[in-house]
């Protein structure tokens, strides 16, 4: 009798037990879906937030050449307070960098576009421009087509570093590559600015975020100057410079309307051909420019490379 009660009662605390033991297994599944969920749109949300920022940003930027006309037809600044004269010189029809040692040297951090994808890019850009602007462009090296990121030293606000410095810095970086994701983003738009650079303007589809991107420098980077050259959000490529006038440019003034016509023509027509351009960038780089703007002007640099490694952490 005692042992059939006995059986009764171990029967009926297994089968609480089991129900129990499901509701708890269901509970936390259930809270993890919900904190999935969570995260999965609070990623989203930032997501649209970072993209509608960028495009506000990239509609103020296409206005910039209707609203401060082109400078670089006076010998205008650049957007690092640089005039042109100071970059560039053009004798006899040909262009040549004015490479000026940067001292200390620039430390920027940068995302790369590999010639898979930017070479297409450059050879769109000069058909389209060469025929108007013969002699009088710059075209950004194809082979070091980038996205400005962030800086540990910059010519406006320099830090020295020592050797030792730099090689932590770069440790640093290698670190914050190892935990980003490769970027699947697409041409927005191209632009034409005042000072005129043909920027390209682009949009993220996937991966690590450039404001994210930009954040994990900072905190790598802590020597580095609070004001940064751009914005947080911002993801460009330049990828030529104009430095003069093109040819049969007006010089009535009644007429220069007609010449800034014409430079809103040959960037839709590039923008006609490139816009929604899909790329992929995987590497991030560490890049010491021994000449004020290297990497724009084919100067002389220290790069060091970092796949991006997409790490969970």
């Amino acid at each position: 009798m005692v042992m059939a009660r006995i059986r009764n009662w171990w029967s009926h605390s297994k089968t609480v037990l089991l129900i129990w033991a499901i509701c708890l297994f269901f509970s936390y599944s259930l809270l993890q879906l919900a904190f999935y969920s969570s995260s999965t749109s609070s990623s989203s949300d930032s997501l649209t937030s970072n993209m509608e920022q960028r495009s506000r940003l990239y509609d103020k930027m296409g206005k910039d050449l209707d609203e401060h006309g082109a400078s670089f037809l006076n010998n205008g600044e650049t957007s690092q307070s640089l005039s042109l004269s100071e970059l560039f010189t053009l004798k006899d029809g040909s262009v040549t960098p004015v490479l000026k040692a940067a001292n200390p040297p620039v430390r920027a951090n940068v995302l790369y576009l590999s010639p898979e994808y930017s070479v297409p890019i450059s050879e769109a850009v000069k058909q389209i421009f060469n025929p108007y602007f013969d002699k009088a462009i710059w075209f950004q090296n194809s082979t070091l087509y980038h996205f400005s990121m962030f800086h540990a030293s910059h010519h406006i606000v320099p830090v020295p570093a020592t050797e030792e410095e730099i090689e932590a810095e770069a440790a640093a970086v290698r670190g914050v590559a190892e935990g980003l994701c490769p970027l699947n983003i697409f041409l927005d738009r191209v632009v034409l600015t005042s000072t005129g650079v043909l920027l390209g303007c682009w949009q993220v589809i996937s991966g690590t975020d450039p404001v994210k991107i930009r954040a994990k420098l900072r905190s790598a980077l802590p020597r580095a100057p609070e004001k940064q050259l751009y914005d947080a959000a911002i993801l460009h490529t330049s990828f030529a410079r104009l430095l003069g006038p093109p040819k049969a440019q007006p010089t009535e003034p009644d007429k220069i309307a007609d010449g800034i016509q014409l430079f809103h023509e040959l960037v839709a027509r590039l923008n006609n051909q490139l816009r929604g351009y899909k790329a992929v960038v995987s590497e991030l780089w560490y890049v010491e420019e021994y000449d004020v703007l290297a990497l724009a002007l084919n100067g002389r640099m220290n790069i060091r490379r970092f796949r991006l490694g997409c790490s969970r952490t």
